[in-house]
């Protein structure tokens, strides 16, 4: 029994060393302590409500409006959409305007070029009845060549009756840099794309279809629902500003998007009302589903060159490259371009051209390469501007990978807001404006033969360029994080990383290398610089490993420097520290210090 007795007593021992002993030895081993961020660019799951009205304190929505008894819905609904935006970026009060965003419905309904009261592509010919048509492609035509949006001064609503003057040097302009289209889809599964939007970039224009049947007052908020079985086609158009996940409809499921209607203080909640998620047509038609106006800003363009008068109102599915060519009407300076893009995640490749002869494009200008990630209008700046002089000829070109290239056309489009009965706008080209590539070769969209005959010589690219004042991107490096290691093992290797971004303006390039690290030791950055990175490119994280220097007990500081390539002066430092253990040797002696520095262990034995 003594024995077993002292056997157990020796396994406690061994255990209380485990214990105390062996993280000490761990101790021996390398430690590692970085500060990195990761998956910062993913985007977190959005709430399960959320109201622009109330962010934080903040309202990001305009008062509510009153069409009367006109058809300008859609009118609404885009003000509403670009009146948002310029609240969440601030652009209103930068521009220097006073009060809350309020822009001109008026404008758009006369002015948007597909009615019978102006056609510059038709003069004195048909289309709609102003005041009773139009949607959001009609309103995207009329803002991208900067004929609106206007401020409700400059043609007031409750003047809607007569004309507003076109232009006037007083009217002030706003011009979203981007316009883009999101679908939810039938299994939500885009939902929250159309969510993460609402919450970035405001709100967002929708349409669906006003019906008795699909109305309900459920106490104290009016909701709707068109189930997706019926045939009724979107006929008004709102504004989404929120929505409520648990939010009860006529649907099955609860979720519901919270929306603005322009019938005045109309319903329970003083002119809003909530749109079923489950609703055939609201975040769900690929035209009017859900359409966001962004990056509004106040004139930032001197001159928009373009053919594609009515916008986009066709695609080429089957042409990749196309261009446009130009006449200047002044000297400038081109600093961007714009297009459609008919598909989502589309790479691009856009360049600027000098001359177009035999069959060729020559002397490049500018070019610029990236990827769009939503379908729809996009402005694209370039990285380096073109000077043009009066009378000058240039060529804009586009290549798409995918999706093909939008075009406007003479097209039928709907009286009122999807309505069945149809209306002919007719549009205009001449030769020698757009071009497509067929194998190798440049031809004339003006000689392309359409299935219906009555589009022959109408059509041009809808490619744009736009002169300006040329304002540098400047970059800006920015790097965190630290590289501590404690109880390395002489000649033993460690590892560590930070991360870097471009932090610049937006659009521009950061050209970045490691300059500088300690003597001591061997070290390695993976990588060890970059090129043409972007504010939108994210973090960067650089792995590290360094061989620690074959000396023991000592401690070891410095920093590695990481500078901008274009501007030394702007440069960040990585503080690192390294320590080496005593060298130690495992002999008879450390049973004499075991026992010395644990009486406990001695006294249990002796139990």
């Amino acid at each position: 029994m003594n024995g077993k007795k002292y056997f157990f007593k020796l396994l406690i021992v061994g255990l209380i060393c485990m214990v105390l002993v062996v993280p000490t030895a761990m101790g021996m081993s390398n430690q590692v302590q970085n500060i990195q961020n990761k998956n910062i660019g993913l985007l977190m799951d959005p709430p399960s409500s959320f109201d622009l009205r109330d962010v934080n304190g903040e309202n990001y929505v305009t008062g509510i409006r009153d069409q009367g008894p006109y058809g300008t819905c859609w009118c609404h609904g885009v003000m509403a959409a670009i009146e948002g935006n310029l609240l969440m970026t601030g652009n209103w009060d930068a521009a220097g305007e006073t009060g809350e965003p309020s822009l001109s419905e008026a404008h758009l309904d006369w002015w948007n070029a597909f009615n019978e009261y102006n056609n510059d592509d038709d003069p004195g010919g048909g289309g709609l009845e102003v005041h009773y048509g139009g949607d959001y492609r009609v309103a995207s035509a009329y803002i991208v060549r900067g004929e609106g949006a206007v401020r409700e001064i400059d043609a007031p609503y409750d003047d809607i009756n007569n004309p507003p003057p076109r232009n006037d040097p007083s009217f002030h302009h706003y011009y979203p840099m981007d316009i883009e289209w999101y679908v939810a889809g039938t299994d939500l599964s885009n939902i929250n794309t159309i969510k993460h939007k609402i919450m970035s970039e405001g709100v967002i224009g929708t349409a669906f279809c006003v019906s008795s049947s699909y109305w309900g007052d459920l106490g104290g908020y009016i909701a709707h629902y068109q189930p997706p079985s019926t045939s009724s086609m979107p006929n008004h158009a709102v504004a989404i500003i929120g929505w409520d996940d648990a939010k009860v409809t006529q649907a099955d499921n609860p979720g519901a998007w919270l929306c603005k209607n322009s019938w005045g203080n109309w319903g329970p909640e003083n002119g809003y009302f909530w749109i079923s998620y489950y609703d055939k047509w609201c975040g769900q038609h690929p035209e009017m589903g859900a359409v966001s106006f962004q990056d509004v800003e106040y004139e930032p363009f001197g001159n928009i060159y373009y053919y594609d008068y009515h916008g986009w109102r066709d695609t080429m599915d089957d042409v990749s490259e196309a261009f446009n060519a130009f006449e200047s009407d002044g000297d400038g300076t081109l600093i961007a371009a714009s297009f459609f893009t008919a598909e989502d995640d589309v790479d691009y490749e856009l360049k600027i051209y000098d001359r177009f002869e035999s069959g060729q494009l020559l002397d490049e200008l500018s070019s610029k390469t990236g990827t769009i990630e939503y379908y729809g209008y996009h402005t694209v700046t370039l990285t380096t501007p073109a000077d043009i002089v009066n009378g000058d000829d240039f060529y804009v070109y586009v290549k798409l990978n995918s999706g093909g290239h939008p075009i406007d056309r003479t097209s039928d489009v709907p009286v009122l807001l999807g309505g069945s009965s149809r209306t002919i706008v007719e549009s205009d080209a001449n030769p020698a404006e757009s071009y497509y590539k067929s194998g190798a070769t440049w031809n004339d969209l003006y000689n392309y033969q359409f299935s219906d005959p009555s589009w022959d010589e109408t059509a041009n690219f809808c490619i744009k360029a736009m002169t300006g004042d040329y304002i540098p991107y400047i970059p800006d490096l920015n790097c965190e994080g630290e590289l501590h290691w404690t109880e390395v093992p002489s000649g033993s290797e460690v590892t560590g990383s930070f991360i870097l971004e471009n932090i610049g303006d937006e659009n521009s390039l950061l050209d970045w290398e490691v300059a500088e690290w300690p003597e001591w030791g061997d070290w390695t950055f993976n990588p060890m610089n970059g090129y043409n990175l972007k504010p939108e490119d994210g973090e960067v994280t650089v792995e590290v490993s360094v061989v620690a220097p074959d000396e023991h007990n000592k401690d070891f500081v410095g920093v590695v420097k990481i500078v901008n390539k274009g501007d030394s002066s702007d440069h960040e430092i990585i503080t690192v520290t390294l320590s080496t253990p005593r060298k130690r040797l495992l002999s008879m002696n450390f049973t004499h210090h075991f026992f010395n520095d644990l009486p406990m262990c001695v006294r249990l034995l002796n139990y």
